[in-house]
């Protein structure tokens, strides 16, 4: 009788999936509209971010005329070259060669993201995955302090390195960035993704947890190592050198800018050229790792 009943029922659903099962498959297919609903919103927000990207880039070509002009325009009527000749002009006038500045962005940028990659990651990497005594202490520090500005600590970092002599020298400018909170979290979230069991392999065949950082650990996170690669040199490119540096020789490309950019509304135009050279390194770099911002932050739980 229970067999009868059983096929009786099977006959009767046609075979098909449970009712509840059913409704659940509706639910994630979503109709033609909505998709290019979903498509349109994206398109207006992402042009809305690219605006000001496009001004900068506009604007760089643009005559003094057309800069002033308001409300202002969306194109360039006749683009010139000559912001870009006076930025040069202007900057190979000071004191200091402009290939000085160049150099102490260039080299700081790359030494201080160099360091800051590496500490952070060494230490995410015992608190993703080592067990000790005040881990989730530590953890929830670094949340907190994820609330604070660098602005906060800009003061005793000052009196260290006034007391340390390390006052307009590089160390001074790599060394306040090299611990950073927001690329340890990011680091820390990805690392903690990772399967332990690769991890237990290694240490049953004798290797050591800092060669298991070197070897299997750093390959393996190498789109969350990258993305903070990226946040950490454009944040130092756009230095000035703050309040640590007060010889010239050792100021950054953002302070001789900044000093153009002081002149005035005759050099508009160099000041819109300047932005435009600021912003392409960052740029560059952003678009050719892009696809390991997204990795990391797909699997790092932010949104």
């Amino acid at each position: 009788m229970a067999k009868k009943n059983a096929a009786a029922i099977k006959t009767m659903a046609g075979n098909k999936p449970p009712k509840r099962l059913r409704v659940k498959e509706a639910k994630v297919s979503r109709s033609t509209g909505g998709t290019l609903a979903i498509f349109i919103f994206l398109l207006v927000v992402g042009v809305v971010f690219m605006l000001p990207l496009y001004l900068s880039v506009i604007n760089a070509f643009k005559p003094i005329e057309e800069i002033m002009v308001y409300p202002p325009k969306w194109y360039v009527s006749r683009p010139v070259m000559s912001n870009f000749v006076t930025l040069n002009r202007l900057a190979t006038s000071f004191w200091v060669p402009l290939s000085r500045y160049v150099f102490n962005s260039a080299f700081v940028a790359m030494v201080a993201t160099f360091l800051q990659i590496m500490l952070s990651s060494m230490a995410a990497y015992p608190l993703a995955k080592l067990n000790f005594v005040g881990k989730k202490f530590l953890n929830k520090l670094i949340e907190w302090a994820l609330l604070f500005g660098g602005g906060v600590s800009a003061f005793p970092v000052y009196l260290v390195m006034s007391q340390l002599h390390l006052i307009n020298t590089y160390w001074a400018l790599i060394l306040p960035v090299v611990a950073s909170t927001m690329n340890l979290f990011l680091i820390r979230q990805s690392m903690s993704q990772m399967e332990n069991a690769v991890l237990e392999a290694a240490r049953i065949d004798g290797a050591g947890e800092l060669k298991i950082w070197w070897n299997i650990v750093m390959p393996n996170m190498k789109p969350a190592w990258i993305t903070a690669m990226i946040f950490a040199f454009q944040g130092i490119w756009a230095s000035t050198g703050g309040i640590y540096i007060y010889d010239e020789s050792y100021k950054m490309l953002p302070s001789v800018m900044q000093q153009i950019a002081g002149g005035g509304i005759a050099r508009t135009g160099a000041t819109a050229a300047a932005s435009l050279v600021m912003m392409l390194p960052p740029i560059v770099l952003f678009v050719v790792s892009q696809n390991f911002v997204i990795d990391t932050m797909g699997n790092s739980g932010m949104k």
